[in-house]
């Protein structure tokens, strides 16, 4: 079982996310941009039981009324251990606090993992325009990603 912490990440916290999501071949093209706007837009997982090393991070893109959720990882000797759960479920109380009205995500795996959470699959057509002009719309994921979201008035089971 997982010792791990859930805080938001600041910005010692940049170096060991890029490696994570490099490593997990997730894009990292504008976490720089990200970090400089709000580290804490990211939430990371510190592994206890290792003298606080990371084990998984999400990050939240608010963009005006939406949100992006994105760079979902964990690393890989402390997946199936329900940290992604966790971090997911964190991502989306955060958003919530922060007065989010929906999120969305891409995704080319885990389509099938989003629903728990109240994820819906959408068109791409129906994306509003501050999360459609985002890098991760734009460029970083392929267009054959699958779109999902969720309202954030709906209640977390």
């Amino acid at each position: 079982m997982s010792t791990s912490r859930i805080r938001s990440a600041t910005a010692d916290d940049r170096q060991a996310i890029a490696q994570l999501l490099g490593s997990l071949d997730l894009p990292t093209d504008d976490l720089d941009k990200l970090f400089d706007r709000d580290p804490s837009q990211f939430l990371v997982a510190e592994d206890m039981s290792e003298s606080a090393s990371l084990s998984g991070v999400v990050g939240i893109e608010e963009c005006c009324e939406h949100a992006l959720l994105r760079s979902v990882a964990v690393r890989p000797d402390m997946q199936q251990q329900g940290l992604g759960h966790r971090l997911v479920e964190h991502a989306v109380a955060q958003a919530e606090a922060r007065g989010v009205a929906a999120l969305y995500l891409l995704t080319m795996t885990a389509e099938l993992y989003f629903p728990r959470f109240g994820f819906e699959r959408v068109a791409r057509d129906v994306v509003p325009s501050d999360i459609a002009t985002t890098a991760e719309f734009t460029h970083a994921c392929p267009a054959s990603a699958v779109v999902m979201r969720r309202s954030i008035t709906t209640p977390l089971a």
